[in-house]
């Protein structure tokens, strides 16, 4: 792109193309996206290197990243309202905003977000195991006052 040249999408999006969730909505977006306004990138693909766009995969994978032309990361349900208001639905993305309605997107999409191997059937031991509390020692070794 020549410095005189405005990129014509409105956000780039990474998303997890190994999500079958996550691949439904973004092969959604992709079918109203017919004015080209968001860029998709697909963070599972074999070629993809998280640190080429300055991110590590364990960040991309934690949540979905959008990148805006200017270079600004936004992360989370806001990706969701950029692309979705890039595809037509400003009115929509509006009543997202709305205080009650917005912290209840960002609590369900956080909590959907933390359990997506679960709930799509990808858990790996590295992924999905439960990490053992601390260990404290008995009673009988803490020193005492």
């Amino acid at each position: 792109m020549h410095d005189d040249e405005a990129p014509n999408h409105e956000i780039e999006v990474f998303f997890d193309g190994g999500c079958p969730l996550c691949r439904r909505e973004i092969n959604l977006l992709r079918r109203w996206d017919r004015r080209g306004k968001i860029r998709f990138t697909d963070i599972s693909a074999p070629d993809f290197q998280a640190a080429a766009v300055g991110m590590t995969d364990e960040d991309l994978m934690a949540q979905m990243h959008g990148r805006l032309p200017d270079g600004t990361w936004v992360r989370g349900v806001e990706v969701f309202r950029r692309m979705y208001a890039a595809v037509g639905f400003g009115p929509l993305v509006f009543l997202s905003r709305w205080p009650l309605i917005s912290q209840l997107l960002d609590w369900g999409y956080a909590l959907f977000a933390r359990h997506r191997w679960r709930l799509t059937g990808r858990c790996t031991a590295a992924r999905c195991s439960v990490q053992p509390a601390p260990e404290t020692p008995p009673v009988s070794e803490t020193p005492s006052s």
